[in-house]
């Protein structure tokens, strides 16, 4: 019994830790329903006082959060279990569909699923560090290197020394050796303002190596030990660029002795070496001889004098990125020559009129400064471009932008799209920004500080502060359009929604296509907001969190979402104390709420609904209060107090009920009704009072019918519903009915997963009716339709089930 008695703990704490994050979707909140239902017939079915092993009260339920109380729960199981083979039956059942919710590995696998090629290109321009690659090669063949362990490799030197080269290069001449495939990030680590958040890296790690993104977990801790399980058994290398401190490292370090994992940071490691046997190598200029070598291969000129290419050579101290920024440049003006190029740096160097010959014997400047090659290159750079080319490379520095794309620089600069392009290119042709995808370029954080000095000295900080504004209105504009296409029917406040409508003939999939353009700019998105709120543009802070809740509410990021809704809050207050839209704060805490959800944290989301709906009360924004008081309502569902998240979801009505003919928010009061008679039908259904349950769901329906235009997703929500109460009340035959239903509703709404969902609670209902042949009939249908949708643990688990009867 022992193995069984862990087995039952570790299932209750997955279900019961996932239950407020909704982890899992709709097979996590069915597997918490069960669990709570498995929960009551023990309490009823058990003869003893109404206390578990802990003392706890068993004669009101509640989600079991603590230890103590999921070790009472798991124990309450299993005393009953030991009397009743069927009850032992049921749970055993449970366990093993629970055990699909625990976040798990994706294995390596033939095809290139889940091995990620994340390289950005090689430059073609690389020299010398082969004895970089050389060192790291002989750490990978030592067979003394420590068991059990990832071979740690930290490449450190000062900015512009060429370690994200070094590190790329390294991978693509050894990823021969590492067959799993190769992960790559710019931790963005030149600040701690700019440095990504572990969490929002394991995410981004986690999908590419196969995870689906409703698999991932919202919080770090979890997302950590699934990455380690991820990276177990597959030799990966994984490459960690532009570290800001250990912390940010150590957390995605895999857990395979067979990975090899590339750290480059400006800091030298501590904890990387004494904790994790890191390898530090320092990278240290090149040599004269392999920087002329280098310029002569970017500039592709071969008729200057050796001396003056070494004259160039030796005043870039060097560093890569200076003599890269040089040799772009010769290779790209024709008007300039190597002498003009050498005659620039020594202006730079000693004072204009000095002559460059004095470059041999001096290291300093005449004021006794020292040299800074990398900022002497980028003025001699500088003063070559046009002076429309200079104000564009100002312009798109006022803030750092994750990459800068096309409509981030057309705005910045106030230039056509087709201009931006143009001079995008050029910049990138100069190396003054790098090309990392197409039409998305990102500044050296070194080249960006000079462009943003030049930005501070020549335009002024009103200058950037417009600039900021344009590109902010820009990118809200292009993500309030977007999040319309992916949520029309859902109510939203905000001016930069006026005007949209859907056109006739939609494509079905145009919702997807709109989910996966805001996921693309998310991080930008998220970057527009923090430079927003700098700059006080508090209108459009709050209103870009409102254009991102379809990306949050679909695809997570918590971390994220978390960090732009507070600043979207604290925006919204000062906005609507200066005459601006009083009914912002509480939609921002609403849905602030709903990203405490996503981790977990279920105080801190009771905390902002409850302030949200104050706030909408206050103001008078009844539509905003009922959607505070109905989230409430789900927290406490979530939570099993059904009593509770009934009295909420009936206040949400009542609150409807106050909005006036023509008054704010009327229009959606049909649609908000026939969602809250759903959430009452299934709570009710829950309490298992079916009566007045399906008297509910059956209202929801009729009302859903009469909206013009009609709701097919949520008649198909609310049919899946009916089918489970069914179910759960013993008639298989009504249920196959009301799952009919739902799978034609679906079919015309084209929700593919939900499609897939109600096709396995039909095999559900064939198992509990004892029909093994059309169980599993419907399984195959179900699998079929998860890997059309790209859901790979649905399609795992209804084959693995399918195994199971054909066994």
């Amino acid at each position: 019994m022992e193995p069984l008695t862990g087995m039952v703990l570790s299932t209750v704490g997955t279900v019961a830790s996932g239950a407020l994050s909704g982890a899992g979707g709709e097979m996590g909140r069915r597997t918490s329903e069960r669990l709570y239902g498995l929960l009551r017939r023990a309490r009823a079915e058990d003869a003893r006082p109404a206390a578990g092993p802990d003392g706890g009260d068993w004669q009101h339920l509640t989600l079991p959060m603590s230890e103590s109380e999921q070790t009472a729960a798991a124990h309450r199981l299993l005393d009953v279990a030991r009397r009743s083979p069927e009850f032992a039956r049921e749970v055993m059942e449970w366990v093993r569909e629970a055990s699909w919710l625990a976040p798990r590995a994706v294995p390596a696998v033939a095809d290139d699923a889940s091995r990620p090629q994340m390289l950005p290109p090689a430059t073609a321009a690389f020299t010398d560090r082969e004895d970089v690659i050389a060192e790291i090669t002989a750490l990978l063949d030592d067979a003394g290197r420590s068991p059990g362990a990832p071979t740690v490799v930290a490449l450190t030197g000062p900015g512009g020394m060429g370690k994200t080269a070094t590190a790329v290069r390294c991978a693509y001449e050894l990823r021969d050796r590492f067959p799993d495939g190769v992960l790559f990030v710019d931790l963005a680590g030149a600040s701690a303002g700019t440095a990504l958040s572990p969490s929002d890296v394991l995410a981004r790690f986690l999908e590419r190596l196969g995870v689906p993104p409703a698999m991932v977990p919202g919080d770090e801790a979890r997302q950590r030990d699934l990455y380690r399980d991820c990276t177990a058994d597959r030799r990966l290398i994984i490459v960690l660029d532009n570290v800001h401190d250990d912390a940010q490292a150590i957390a995605l370090l895999p857990a395979s002795p067979e990975c090899l994992v590339i750290v480059t940071s400006r800091h030298r490691p501590g904890r990387l070496v004494a904790d994790h046997g890191a390898h530090p190598l320092t990278l240290r200029p090149l040599s004269t001889a392999d920087s002329v070598r280098l310029l002569r291969r970017l500039a592709g000129r071969s008729a200057a004098a050796e001396v003056v290419v070494q004259t160039v050579a030796e005043a870039t101290g060097g560093v890569p990125l200076a003599l890269c920024t040089t040799g772009a440049s010769l290779a790209v003006r024709e008007h300039l020559t190597w002498e003009r190029a050498a005659r620039q740096l020594s202006d730079r160097i000693h004072g204009p009129g000095q002559g460059y010959d004095a470059m041999h014997d001096a290291e300093h400047h005449a004021s006794g400064a020292p040299v800074d090659p990398v900022r002497m290159v980028q003025e001699v750079t500088y003063g070559e471009l046009t002076a429309e080319c200079a104000a564009f490379y100002r312009a798109i520095a006022v803030w750092a932008w994750p990459t800068v794309t096309v409509l981030c620089a057309a705005h910045c600069a106030e230039v056509s799209e087709d201009r931006a392009r143009e001079m995008l290119e050029e910049l990138a042709r100069i190396h003054l920004l790098e090309e990392v995808g197409e039409e998305r370029y990102r500044f050296h954080d070194l080249t960006r500080a000079h462009a943003r000095e030049r930005a501070i000295e020549e335009d002024g900080h009103g200058r950037m502060a417009a600039a900021v504004r344009r590109t902010t209105v820009a990118h809200l504009r292009f993500a309030a359009a977007a999040d319309f296409r992916v949520m029309p029917l859902r109510w939203r406040l905000g001016p930069a929604y006026q005007g949209f409508s859907l056109p006739e003939g939609r494509d079905p999939a145009d919702g997807k296509h709109a989910l996966a353009s805001l996921r693309r700019e998310r991080e930008n998105l998220a970057a527009v907001i923090q430079a927003a709120a700098h700059h006080g543009f508090d209108d459009l802070v709050w209103q870009l969190c409102e254009a991102m809740w379809g990306l949050h509410l679909f695809l997570g990021f918590h971390a994220q979402w978390i960090d732009t809704h507070l600043l979207g809050v604290d925006a919204a207050r000062r906005s609507a104390a200066d005459f601006g839209d009083r009914r912002a704060p509480g939609r921002m805490l609403t849905q602030l709420a709903f990203g405490y959800l996503g981790l977990g944290r279920g105080d801190d989301a009771a905390t902002a609904l409850a302030e949200a709906a104050a706030a909408d009360r206050d103001c008078g924004h009844h539509r905003g209060q009922a959607t505070a008081v109905e989230a409430l309502g789900l927290l406490h569902r979530k939570q099993w107090e059904y009593a509770e998240a009934q009295e909420r979801f009936e206040e949400a009505q009542r609150i409807l009920g106050r909005i006036p003919e023509g008054g704010d928010g009327r229009q959606d009061v049909p649609r908000a009704t026939a969602i809250l008679e759903h959430h009452i039908g299934r709570t009710q259904a829950l309490q298992r009072d079916f009566a007045p349950a399906f008297a509910r769901l059956n209202d929801a329906l009729a009302l859903f019918r009469r909206l013009p235009g009609g709701d097919p997703y949520n008649e198909g929500r609310v049919y899946m519903s009916l089918g489970e109460a069914h179910m759960d009340a013993g008639d298989t035959d009504r249920a196959l009915v009301c799952l009919d239903q739902a799978v034609k509703a679906m079919e015309t709404a084209g929700a593919g997963l939900q499609l897939a969902d109600a096709t396995e609670l039909r095999a559900r209902c064939h198992r509990l009716a004892g029909r093994p042949g059309q169980e599993a009939e419907e399984l195959r249908t179900a699998a079929a339709y998860y890997e059309d949708n790209g859901d790979r643990a649905g399609q795992d688990r209804v084959r693995a089930r399918l195994g199971e009867l054909e066994a």
